[in-house]
């Protein structure tokens, strides 16, 4: 049985054109990945981990999930009982297919927006608890995020934000009010966890 053999295999563990859910309601389950170009779902490695760091925050918790893409981090808060996860998705056919994984879960608390997630957070919004920023590479983007993310409160007093961006990557100056708790790399990506403290 062989695997696109016209194609040389990507160095992702997704790159199959799916996303595994690795724990809690949906554990297990493989969700289709519209291949898109730049599309570039986190590993089960690097997701395994970032989710070891905030398992204790996501029951009950509001998640926004800006560059969704394939879902995997959205579709793994709902899974561990996040009570909403809205995720935002500029590509239509991306948008698309994470409507029909929504559907194929029957996930009531994911709301998916086919939209510019800087128009977005362009406005005043609800605040949320969990925010996972994994914007498209070497596209500028993380600046323009944390402003708006902060002009506009779209984070709660303690939020917790996850950063995934290419390795090289010299992040722009943090909030002060930001506070560093994790930080790691694998391959070509680093990602940091932070934490918001607002006095």
């Amino acid at each position: 049985m062989a695997r696109r053999p016209h194609k040389k295999p990507a160095t992702n563990t997704n790159s199959l054109g799916q996303v595994r859910i690795i724990s809690g309601l949906w554990r297990g389950r493989k969700l289709p990945v519209h291949d898109a170009q730049g599309l570039r779902p986190t590993t089960d490695r690097v997701k395994e981990t970032l989710f070891n760091w905030i398992a204790q925050e996501i029951p009950q918790s509001r998640c926004l999930d800006i560059f969704a893409g394939s879902g995997g981090l959205g579709f793994e808060a709902a899974s561990r009982q996040a009570t909403q996860v809205t995720m935002l998705e500029m590509n239509r056919q991306v948008y698309q297919q994470l409507t029909r994984n929504v559907a194929a879960l029957n996930a009531e608390c994911i709301d998916v927006h086919h939209t510019d997630s800087l128009s977005y957070l362009d406005k005043p919004g609800q605040a949320y608890d969990i925010v996972f920023i994994d914007p498209p590479f070497r596209q500028g983007l993380i600046d323009e995020v944390i402003t708006r993310l902060e002009n506009h409160h779209w984070l709660t007093p303690n939020a917790l934000i996850y950063i995934e961006t290419e390795k090289e990557l010299v992040l722009p100056p943090m909030p002060k009010h930001w506070q560093l708790l994790k930080e790691k790399q694998a391959g070509q990506v680093s990602y940091r966890l932070f934490e918001r403290s607002e006095s």
